[in-house]
């Protein structure tokens, strides 16, 4: 029992991740990325539907369909590009963002402003998936058991032009593949080489891509990562993940008797003050009038009523913890 006199805790105290997780739809705001890939939070996200000419969206249990609606409409167009022109059937399209964006309840430490968008390795079926399927089918690896190396009987040349499509586009910042594609292209790609470098290696990645673009022009308060190194990335800085030291394990820390410090979860008064507005903002009345292909013009007004209804308030004070619905746990990445 709190001490009399004692400050009732707000949301601002709790895990960041049981605040954003708990968000079912996104907060009726005008769209901004918020803060940097792995410390933020996303206002006037929009979802990607679950089915597209071509595309399907995985995991839905997991609500993670969301996103800035620059990245939402670039994973369409990669999708429709890739169908027409190289060999690709389709996208399946794995984590974006959580509603409100934030931290996650499981998985990613990045994904937090609706900037990135994780895609299957795994070419669509022919054929609409289950709901089952979207839970339960796995991702292929493109790797020879037990090494770092692609696998020429999974991998094709349609994997390549798509994974270079992504990168080619102006808006992208990173493609985060695992080493073992990344050496594979270099070794094997005969077009231009420009954009290669925005490809880069990274631990996992070997079942699926990670698109990440930069902060959309003039958005304020959204950091995004510096520019890649220049060239290819088909150098030392490459060959450095074929040796010893990137898989070897953590040296032990020495034993000097004091308790570990517990690891600190993330709280809502650690991300930009802005998240507390988007936590605080209204949600739209359906999910259908936020999904890509929905009237922006009625949507955009609605967001702009909301945000100077917001900012009138002056950041009234956030409801108490115990008013905010607890989240379902979902499935881990």
């Amino acid at each position: 029992m709190a001490a009399a006199g004692a400050a009732q805790p707000t949301a601002a105290d709790q895990p960041a991740k049981q605040v954003f997780g708990a968000a079912d739809l996104p907060a009726a705001l005008p769209a901004r990325a918020i803060g940097f890939y792995s410390k933020g939070c996303l206002a006037g996200g929009i979802a990607i539907p679950t089915d597209g000419p071509t595309w399907q969206a995985m995991r839905l249990s997991r609500n993670r369909r969301w996103g800035h609606p620059d990245l939402i409409r670039l994973v369409e167009k990669l999708s429709l590009e890739a169908a027409a022109q190289d060999g690709w059937p389709g996208l399946l399209v794995g984590d974006i963002a959580q509603p409100r964006g934030g931290p996650m309840l499981s998985g990613h430490a990045s994904h937090q402003v609706g900037l990135d968008a994780d895609v299957w390795l795994t070419p669509m079926p022919d054929r609409k998936l289950s709901a089952a399927e979207r839970e339960n089918l796995s991702a292929t690896s493109m790797l020879r058991k037990n090494t770092l190396y692609v696998d020429d009987r999974i991998w094709t040349p349609a994997h390549a032009r798509l994974l270079m499509r992504a990168a080619s586009y102006p808006e992208v910042e990173r493609i985060f593949v695992h080493p073992g594609i990344k050496k594979k292209l270099c070794d094997s790609w005969t077009g231009s080489r420009a954009a290669m470098g925005k490809i880069r290696p990274y631990y996992g990645h070997h079942y699926h891509f990670h698109i990440r673009i930069k902060c959309p022009p003039g958005a304020s308060g959204c950091r995004s990562q510096n520019p890649p190194p220049a060239g290819a990335g088909c150098d030392s800085s490459l060959a450095w993940w074929f040796t010893d030291e990137p898989w070897a394990p953590a040296k032990p820390k020495k034993d000097d008797g004091k308790p570990k410090p517990k690891k600190r979860d993330i709280q809502l008064s650690d991300l930009p003050s802005a998240c507390r507005m988007v936590i605080a903002a209204p949600g739209p009345a359906s999910e259908a009038e936020v999904t890509l292909g929905a009237d922006p013009i009625a949507r955009i007004a609605r967001a702009n009523a909301n945000n100077a209804a917001i900012r009138a308030s002056a950041f009234a004070p956030l409801p108490l913890p115990g008013r905010i619905p607890l989240p379902v746990p979902r499935p881990a990445n």
